[in-house]
């Protein structure tokens, strides 16, 4: 593929995008279990008062925190799985293919089924409620992503590698499964709602916490474009043009597994943005340079998740649909194109 786009076509894509998501923001605020005409939509965003003091509660408390997460969190989920693919060389790797989430998930197990909702290794460290959530799904999906890297460095065979990572997956899910079976019925039923994923969870207060993890790990990925491009040429290509090969793979691991512990922590695991959406950016920018790749990977990440969101909450009255009930729709005929065409399409070049 043309690894130098025509710059008018990519400049149109991104104003069809930017409009696009946008309007999806727009759609996300006005739309919900509750009808709230679109003027009062837009004059409570400029602070004036609506003739319901309820309509201001749930348009700033409950559906302008679920856009912005929303957004968020499908960035973070592409740009992670882009990273992903790029440091493997293989088009199926992701978060969830490679089991981080699932190791995610493993650690907030931990926390909430076995540690009771509090973590730490002593009086003066230890951490309680959604902070305890966060660092255990942090310290879990690093765990798992250190291990898939440390194995990486055994197993040559892309195919083989993406074999043990499977398997990683299915470890941590059951060790899961028996934290589960051990734990109390009120926290089987917690963890039981927060794994089915969705962006309503994350509240004004936990907004920007959750905001500056993902910023952090959005800007050390854009810094890292330059050893991502040279990383395209093969270890030892990009070792001659002086990149630190041990020092890039250590940052990917730490990006990669904030990115995406960040966005399971407060929204649950998320499954298909990660692996499909660096794929739709390829497609539709026909180039595997990342300084352009990245920024369109993060703009089609946040278009995929608020699009999966506003579809999770057009049934109104009748309640909101698990995210996780609508991404697989979205992301596997994009994977199953992947994989028919694998030998036509050159992602890495």
């Amino acid at each position: 593929m043309n690894d130098k786009p025509n710059k008018q076509y990519e400049q149109r894509l991104i104003v069809v995008l930017v409009l696009l998501l946008l309007a999806l923001c727009a759609a996300n605020l006005w739309f919900g279990s509750v009808q709230i005409p679109a003027s009062v939509v837009w004059d409570i965003l400029c602070g004036k008062e609506p003739e319901k003091e309820v309509w201001k509660f749930i348009v700033l408390e409950s559906r302008l925190p679920q856009m912005v997460a929303a957004l968020l969190s499908g960035a973070a989920l592409a740009v992670a799985g882009l990273l992903l693919q790029t440091a493997f060389n293989n088009p199926l790797a992701g978060p969830s293919i490679l089991g981080i989430d699932t190791g995610a998930s493993l650690g907030v197990a931990l926390v909430m089924l076995f540690w009771g909702g509090t973590f730490g290794v002593s009086e003066a460290t230890t951490l309680t409620g959604f902070s305890a959530v966060i660092a255990g799904a942090f310290l879990g999906s690093v765990t798992v992503l250190g291990t898939i890297l440390f194995f990486s460095t055994i197993v040559k065979n892309n195919i083989m590698l993406l074999i043990v990572g499977i398997m990683v997956g299915y470890i941590t899910s059951s060790v899961i499964s028996l934290l589960n079976y051990f734990a109390t019925a009120e926290g089987v039923h917690s963890y039981t709602i927060w794994g089915m994923g969705n962006f309503s969870g994350v509240t004004g207060e936990q907004l920007p916490y959750f905001a500056l993890f993902v910023s952090v790990g959005l800007v050390i990925a854009i810094l890292l474009i330059k050893p991502l491009n040279a990383l395209l040429l093969g270890d030892r290509y990009a070792a001659n043009l002086g990149v630190n090969i041990k020092l890039t793979r250590n940052l990917l691991l730490i990006v990669t597994g904030l990115l995406t512990a960040s966005t399971t922590a407060f929204c649950g695991p998320i499954s298909f943005i990660g692996l499909a959406v660096p794929h739709i950016a390829r497609l539709l920018l026909g180039t595997s340079n990342h300084n352009t790749l990245l920024p369109m990977t993060l703009l089609c990440g946040a278009v995929t998740a608020l699009l999966c969101n506003l579809i999770c909450i057009l049934p109104g009255e009748s309640g909101i649909l698990p995210i996780n009930a609508i991404t697989p729709v979205l992301g596997a005929p994009v994977i199953i194109y992947v994989i028919i065409n694998q030998r036509k399409i050159q992602y890495f070049n």
